[in-house]
Order: C-alpha cells, then structure tokens, then sequence
C-alpha cells in the first residue's frame, strides 16, 4: 500500500526536515501551477517518470519551464532509449497518478528500482517545490533536504545538466 501524504509528513518529521505545505484544487499540469505563482516562492518543478529499453525506470526533476529534449536525454543521463513509463508502472513504483509525480514518491520505491536524476537547474533554488504523493497541495523543502530525504530512502540522486541551455 502507497504512503500517504500524512506518512511523508511523519517521515520527513522523523529527519527532521522542515517543509511547508499550502492545499489548492487539484492540478495536473504545469500549467494548471503556474495558477499559484506568487502564493508559493521557490523552484517549481516537472517531474518525468521515464523507463527506458532496457527496462530501467527514470525520475528526471527539472524546472517547470526547463526545455528537455526527449531525444537525446539518454545520452545526458547514460540510459538506453527513454519513454514515458505507463500508469500503472507509476503507480507500482511511486504509489501516484499520473499529475501527481513527485521525488517524495521514491519513499514508495521499496524495491529500489527508480533512478532520479535532479536537473542542475533546479538545484539553483534554495527552496523547492513538489506534490506531496497528491496533486491537491505542494509542499516546500529546502534543496539540501531533498537530497537528504531521497538518500534516506534509498535513492541518492543524481544531480546532472539534463535540460537545455537557455539563450
């Protein structure tokens, strides 16, 4: 059974890392979040649940806005040929739906499965943001602290330049 929200919160508690967490509509979209600009400050993020043709299951966490070319991405992060991973592999192995991928579902990857790979982009943030297992409410953490949860839960990540330079 997938943790809910209310067990992450209890985890990170017990790492004793602080977030905060601000409940909205449900969003789907980057585009639906972008709704909340200005109410939650930070990094904004999309989250690509990816596995690629040798079976191997990928978590890429970059900027919302971060240009990521679906093409050569495997060459960035040293995979075989990447697609996007079906629903019911999400939810197998992060315990969400599709709208709600989020780093803090490696909690649910018991059998360690899922390689993440944060965008360097992204880690230019001192504060972060992502669904808590639900896409009805984001939670802030801090970047050190991302690293220090997805650690714990046996995933430390991967910390590359997957998007493309911007102009």
């Amino acid at each position: 059974m997938p943790l809910t929200p209310e067990d992450l919160f209890a985890r990170l508690d017990r790492l004793g890392i602080e977030t905060t967490t601000v409940k909205h509509p449900p969003l789907f979209t980057v585009a639906d979040s972008q709704s909340l600009r200005g109410e939650i400050t930070g990094g904004h993020s999309k989250n690509l649940f990816m596995k690629d043709k040798k079976g191997r299951l990928w978590l890429v966490v970059a900027e919302e806005d971060a240009e990521i070319d679906l093409k050569t991405l495997h060459g960035r992060i040293g995979s075989a040929r990447l697609s996007f991973g079906k629903p019911d592999l999400l939810m197998e192995t992060l315990g969400v739906v599709p709208g709600s991928v989020t780093p803090f579902g490696i909690a649910n990857d018991t059998g360690n499965r899922v390689t993440v790979i944060l965008d360097e982009g992204l880690m230019r943030h001192d504060r972060l943001n992502f669904h808590p297992l639900t896409n009805e409410a984001t939670t802030t953490i801090g970047r050190e602290d991302l690293v220090t949860f997805l650690t714990d839960c046996g995933h430390p990540p991967q910390i590359l330049a997957v998007s493309q330079d911007k102009d």
